[in-house]
C-alpha cells in the first residue's frame, strides 16, 4: 500500500508538502458526493494550507483515488503533544455540481425577465442530456460566475436510453440521478486528469460473469465480513397525473409486475402538472418505482487480490458476483467502495445493493423525495 495525501489549490495546482498523515478514512460513493476525512498531525504549514477553495488529493499505488474541496477540520492539541493533530474533511470534485441548480435557460442570469419556463430535452439519449445539462449549469459554457474551475466535459455522449426531460431551478445533482435511472441505471461521476476535472457519463460494466469476473465467496478467501439488509417495497403502482384539472386532467400509470407478485400492491400519486408529454410522465412513474423498489443491501468487507482490485478489475456501478451464504449466489451493483487506512495497512470494503439501500434510512429518502416534488412546484 503507499497512499499520498496532497492538497491543491484552486486551480488544482499541489501546494505544500504532502501531509504526514497518521488516518484516512475516504468512501466513494455510486452517483453521490464522496467524503472522507484525514488524520494528519497538525504542523503550521500543514494548518496554513487549509484554507477555503483548497482541495485535497489522495494518490493510492499511484493512481488518483480521489480528489475534492476541503470541507472544514477538527483541531485537538493537549499539553505534551505538539504539534497537535486536525482531521481534514473533504468531498470529491462533484460536491460542486451539487452547488448548483438548473436554469431554464443557462445562458442568461436567473433573475432575467427572458428567462423561460423549462430548459428542455426530446428524444434524446440520456448521457447526451447529462452532459449538456451539467456544462450548462458547472461547465466551459455556463456563466462564468457559474463555472467551475477546470471542469470539462468527458465522452458519455450518446450513452444510455433516449429520453424526454425538463427541469426548472432544481438541485443539478438530483436531476442528474433522475436522468441516471431513466437512461438505463447510467453513472455519473468526476476525476481529476492532470489540470482537468472531468466530469463524465457511462454505462456499468456487468462483471459478474463471463471472462475476468468479479466474485467473492468465503471458499475464495476473498470475503470478511458480510452484513445483508432486506425490505419491502414502498411502491409498486405509480399513478402519474400531467397537465389539465378534474377530468380533463392526463393521467399515466406505471406498475412493478414483479413487486406486486413478490409483495403486494402499494399506490402513489405523482403530481407532474408542469408537463402533459406521456414520455416524461412515464419516466416520472418509473422513477417513483425506482426509488420505492424493494432494497437487498449487502455489505461486503472484501480482500484486494491481484486478480479482483478496485480501480482495476471493478469500478463504482459495476456489477459483481457474490456469494455470502454456502450455495447462494447474487450480483448487484457496488454502490459504494470504502477506503480505510493507517500505520497498520488498509483495508477496502465494498457496499453491494439496491440503489441507496446502503448509504441512507428510509426516512431520509422520503424526505429527499418530498423536497424534490416541493422545489418542483415552487420553481414555476
Amino acid at each position: 500500500m503507499a497512499v499520498t495525501v496532497l492538497v491543491t489549490d484552486p486551480d488544482l495546482n499541489v501546494i505544500g508538502d504532502p501531509l504526514e498523515w497518521t488516518s484516512l478514512d475516504v468512501t466513494l460513493r455510486f452517483n453521490q458526493v464522496s467524503t472522507g476525512t484525514v488524520v494528519a498531525a497538525a504542523h503550521p504549514e500543514t494548518m496554513a494550507l487549509l484554507a477555503g477553495g483548497n482541495r485535497l488529493l489522495v494518490i493510492r499505488d499511484g493512481t488518483v483515488f480521489v480528489a475534492g474541496p476541503y470541507e472544514g477540520d477538527d483541531y485537538d492539541w493537549r499539553v505534551g503533544e505538539d504539534p497537535g493533530v486536525v482531521a481534514v474533511n473533504f468531498a470529491d470534485d462533484l460536491a460542486y455540481l451539487a452547488g448548483r441548480v438548473t436554469y431554464p435557460d443557462p445562458t442568461l442570469d436567473a433573475t432575467s425577465d427572458s428567462q423561460p419556463a423549462y430548459w428542455t430535452a426530446t428524444s434524446t439519449a440520456a448521457g447526451t442530456v447529462m452532459l449538456a445539462l451539467a456544462d450548462a449549469n458547472a461547465g466551459p459554457t455556463a456563466l462564468e460566475a457559474r463555472q467551475v474551475t477546470a471542469l470539462t466535459m468527458g465522452t458519455g455522449t450518446g450513452v444510455g436510453a433516449s429520453v424526454s426531460f425538463s427541469t426548472r431551478f432544481q438541485p443539478l445533482l438530483d436531476e442528474l440521478r433522475t436522468l441516471a435511472t431513466v437512461g438505463g441505471g447510467l453513472g455519473f461521476r468526476t476525476t481529476q486528469d492532470g489540470p482537468a476535472i472531468v466530469f463524465d457519463v457511462y454505462a456499468p460494466t456487468d462483471r459478474s460473469v463471463g471472462a475476468g469476473a468479479v466474485r467473492y465467496s468465503r471458499s475464495l478467501g476473498n470475503l470478511r465480513s458480510v452484513s445483508r439488509k432486506r425490505r419491502r417495497p414502498s411502491v409498486t403502482a405509480a399513478i402519474v397525473g400531467g397537465q389539465g384539472e378534474g377530468a380533463d386532467r392526463t393521467i399515466r400509470e406505471r406498475t412493478d409486475t414483479a413487486g406486486i407478485g413478490d409483495w403486494w400492491r402499494s399506490e402513489i400519486f405523482v403530481d407532474q402538472r408542469q408537463t402533459d408529454d406521456t414520455t416524461e410522465l412515464d419516466q416520472a412513474g418509473d422513477e417513483a418505482l425506482t426509488e420505492g423498489a424493494e432494497t437487498v443491501a449487502l455489505a461486503i468487507t472484501t480482500v484486494d487480490t491481484a486478480t479482483q482490485r478496485y480501480g482495476v478489475h471493478y469500478n463504482l456501478g459495476d456489477k459483481v458476483a457474490a456469494e455470502p451464504v454456502p450455495g447462494f449466489q447474487l450480483a448487484d451493483v457496488v454502490r459504494a467502495v470504502r477506503l480505510q487506512a493507517d500505520d497498520s495497512g488498509e483495508q477496502i470494503t465494498s457496499a453491494v445493493g439496491t440503489d441507496d439501500a446502503v448509504a441512507e434510512p428510509q426516512w431520509i429518502r422520503q424526505m429527499r423525495a418530498l423536497d424534490r416534488r416541493l422545489g418542483r412546484l415552487e420553481a414555476r
